[in-house]
């Protein structure tokens, strides 16, 4: 048995039984694959898969426990290479970040930016996601940690760090009956009008919906997206109100108004979600502090050795971390 092999085996559960697609993914040829996986059935004793023909067809009761121990021990010889290049002083390799369209677009290029200046050998791989496929990508493997938001308790999934605190905004075109408010917006008033906003605001669980709903108010979404400038977009074209991030909102947008989002509507925190007892190479600590210049990289790395107990210091609000520094 080789970690090659066990590699192939978590490619192929992982690619829906697909074997031409989990040859791409290891880059490997798809005789190869197949190769590998039958001696490591063979020195099992048992089949991993069963099949339909010469297809496969869904993943055996036993090779389910098999792929969970397989999962394991990749994940540890990642552990074992990660702490091997931090002890050699080897900054080179690949970090997969796995966050939505907010994040990646209006958060992270200046600290991605900054993060390959100090590490010019290190490729960033972004997975930009709906809010409920974040998380998921994180649990198959397929990142190295997550940035996610989150209107109630910190997320699952792993360690969740809180990067900073933020706030929802209301914009609207100049011309528009709310843009001569002074004030938020109550949510009486949002309520008569179509709103957009993300897609989650769907979700019967949404901050969003839940708190129209508390009021004895319905909200009108007349349309949602992923992407906070798809919002603005079909804001500017009269579909409705926006309700979206305050990151998402800058100087480019000044034919739009944005206001004070009403304050029943609660606060947001960022957060970063790392898979547990994971070893993060010095790239990934850089990137977290980037984002969060509060928190201490010797900190996060002593808490996933489990050498600390988690005592995060206050997430700062967008505002805060956005001010200019002055001397």
């Amino acid at each position: 048995m080789t970690l090659t092999q066990l590699r192939y085996l978590v490619a192929i559960a992982d690619s829906g039984l697909n074997i031409t697609l989990a040859a791409e993914r290891v880059h490997a040829t798809q005789p190869g694959l197949s190769k590998q996986l039958k001696q490591l059935e063979d020195e099992l004793g048992f089949q991993l898969f069963t099949r339909k023909g010469r297809s496969l067809e869904a993943i055996a009761p036993a090779g389910e426990r098999v792929l969970m121990h397989a999962r394991r021990i990749l994940e540890e010889a990642a552990n074992i290479r990660a702490y091997a290049a931090n002890e050699r002083g080897q900054h080179s390799g690949s970090l997969v970040l796995a966050t939505t369209h907010t994040q990646a677009r209006f958060v992270l290029p200046e600290v991605i930016a900054a993060v390959k200046r100090e590490f010019p050998q290190v490729s960033v791989h972004l997975q930009a996601a709906a809010d409920g496929e974040v998380l998921e990508q994180l649990a198959r493997g397929a990142a190295d940690l997550a940035v996610i938001s989150t209107a109630g308790g910190e997320p699952e999934g792993g360690l969740a760090v809180p990067l900073y605190r933020w706030r929802r905004v209301v914009l609207v075109p100049r011309a528009h009956p709310l843009a001569a408010l002074d004030r938020a917006p109550t949510l009486a008033e949002l309520a008569a009008h179509p709103l957009v906003s993300y897609e989650s605001s769907h979700r019967p669980e949404s901050s969003l919906r839940r708190t129209f709903v508390e009021a004895g108010l319905e909200p009108q979404l007349a349309m949602t997206a992923r992407d906070a400038d798809l919002i603005k977009t079909y804001v500017r074209a009269g579909l409705g109100v926006g309700v979206l991030a305050e990151m998402a909102v800058g100087s480019r947008d000044v034919d739009l108004k944005a206001l004070p989002a009403p304050d029943a509507l609660p606060e947001c925190v960022a957060w970063a979600v790392i898979p547990r007892a994971r070893v993060l190479r010095e790239y990934a600590l850089a990137l977290l502090h980037g984002v969060a210049p509060q928190l201490d990289r010797r900190d996060i790395r002593r808490v996933l050795e489990g050498n600390l107990e988690p005592n995060w210091p206050a997430a700062p609000s967008w505002r805060e971390l956005s001010q200019p520094i002055t001397t």
